[in-house]
C-alpha cells in the first residue's frame, strides 16, 4: 500500500508540473501521426475500425453505463444508419457529407421509437424487446432486394474533398478520427452535465428519481435518443469505409456482444474505460480471425475472466487511481500544514 501511494505521489506530481495544454498537444500529436506509425494497409484500416468501435462503444455507455437501460439491440441502429447512408449514397446520389448527417438523424428518430419501450419494461423484458428488434432489422435487410438483401450491398462511395477520394485508409483515418474524438468530448459533457446526472440518478433507482422531480420518460427517450445518434453515425461511417461494402452478417448477434463487452470490459458508466475497452477488443477481435473455431471461446473466456477478475471493468481500476490521487494529494497537503 505503501508503494502505490508513493508511486501515485510520484505521479502526481510528475502532472503537476507538466502543463495540461503540453499534455493534450502531445495527445493530439500522437493521434494525428497515428497513420503514419502503421506499417501496413490492413494497420491503418484497423485503426480506422478502432475509431468506429469508439464511437460505438460510446453510444452504448450512454443508454447502459449512464441511463442503466438495457439494450442489445445497438447494433440494429448502427444497421439503420449503415445502410440509409448508403442507400442515400448509391440510389439518390448523395455525397458523404450529407449522407452522414442524414442517416445519423434518421437512426436518432428511430432511437425514439425503441425508446418507448423502455416506459414499461426494464431488465431482461427490456433486453427481450431490443433483442427482438435487432433480429427484426437483421432479417428485414436479408429479404429486401433493395437493400441487396443476403448478397450485400456494395458500391458505397467514399468521401470526397476536393474531387480527391478519401478511400484510403489513411485518408479516411482523418474523416473518422475527429468524429470519434468529438464523440467522447461530447460524452463527458454529457456526464457531467445536469442530464448525465439525471441518467445516472435513472441507473441507480428509478423510483427515487421519479420522487425527486425528474422527468422519468423523457430522460429515458433521450438517452435512447442520444445512444441512437452515435449509432447511426458509426453505421454511417462503416458503410463508406472502403471496399464500401456491407452485409447483413456484420450486424449479427456475435457482433452485438462484441460491442457489449468493449463496454463492460471498460467499465460500464466510465467513458475513458469505454474507449480503452474498444481498442483491446477490437485488437482481440481482429486477432481472432485467424483463429475463427474458437472465436466465441475466447470472447467467452474473456467475459469470464473480466467478470471474475475485473467487475468494474478498467474503469474502476481508473476510479481506484484517482480516489488514490486524491488520498494522497489531501495527506501530503495536510502534512505540509502541520510542518509549517
Amino acid at each position: 500500500m505503501i508503494k502505490s501511494a508513493t508511486a501515485v505521489l510520484r505521479l502526481d506530481r510528475c502532472l503537476a508540473a507538466t502543463p495540461r495544454v503540453v499534455v493534450w498537444s502531445v495527445g493530439s500529436v500522437l493521434l494525428l501521426l497515428l497513420p503514419f506509425l502503421a506499417w501496413n494497409g490492413y494497420q491503418q484500416y484497423l485503426l480506422d475500425v478502432i475509431m468506429i468501435n469508439i464511437i460505438l462503444a460510446v453510444g452504448l455507455n450512454i443508454v447502459k453505463g449512464f441511463a442503466g437501460q438495457v439494450n442489445i439491440g445497438h447494433l440494429a441502429l448502427a444497421a439503420i444508419g449503415a445502410y440509409s447512408s448508403a442507400v442515400l449514397a448509391t440510389k439518390f446520389g448523395l455525397s458523404f457529407w450529407l449522407a452522414l448527417p442524414i442517416s445519423t438523424l434518421a437512426t436518432g428518430v428511430v432511437g425514439a421509437l425503441v425508446g418507448v419501450p423502455s416506459f414499461r419494461l426494464e431488465g431482461a423484458y427490456l433486453a427481450l424487446a431490443t433483442l427482438g428488434l435487432a433480429e427484426s432489422v437483421r432479417t428485414f435487410i436479408d429479404v429486401t432486394d433493395y437493400l441487396g438483401s443476403s448478397s450485400g450491398l456494395g458500391g458505397i462511395p467514399p468521401p470526397m474533398i476536393g474531387g480527391h477520394s478519401l478511400a484510403a485508409y489513411g485518408a479516411y483515418y482523418y474523416v473518422v478520427m475527429p468524429i470519434a474524438v468529438l464523440g467522447v468530448y461530447f460524452s463527458f459533457r454529457i456526464l457531467r452535465s445536469d442530464i448525465g446526472r439525471a441518467f445516472k440518478a435513472l441507473r441507480e433507482d428509478t423510483l427515487a428519481a421519479a420522487a425527486s422531480g425528474i422527468n422519468v420518460r423523457k430522460y429515458k427517450l433521450l438517452a435512447f435518443v442520444i445512444s441512437a445518434l452515435y449509432a447511426g453515425c458509426a453505421g454511417s461511417l462503416t458503410a463508406h469505409l472502403a471496399p464500401g461494402f456491407i452485409h447483413p452478417d456484420d450486424f449479427n448477434l456475435t457482433q452485438m456482444v462484441t460491442v457489449m463487452l468493449m463496454v463492460v470490459f471498460g467499465g460500464l458508466g466510465h467513458v475513458w474505460g469505454g474507449v480503452i475497452g474498444a481498442v483491446l477488443i477490437t485488437i482481440v477481435y481482429n486477432w481472432s480471425r485467424a483463429y475463427y473455431q474458437y472465436e466465441m471461446i475466447i470472447f467467452g473466456m474473456i467475459v469470464v475472466l473480466a467478470v471474475l477478475y475485473m467487475p468494474r471493468g478498467i474503469g474502476g481500476y481508473i476510479d481506484d487511481f484517482l480516489a488514490t490521487r486524491r488520498f494522497v494529494t489531501v495527506r501530503t497537503a495536510k502534512a505540509r500544514d502541520s510542518a509549517a
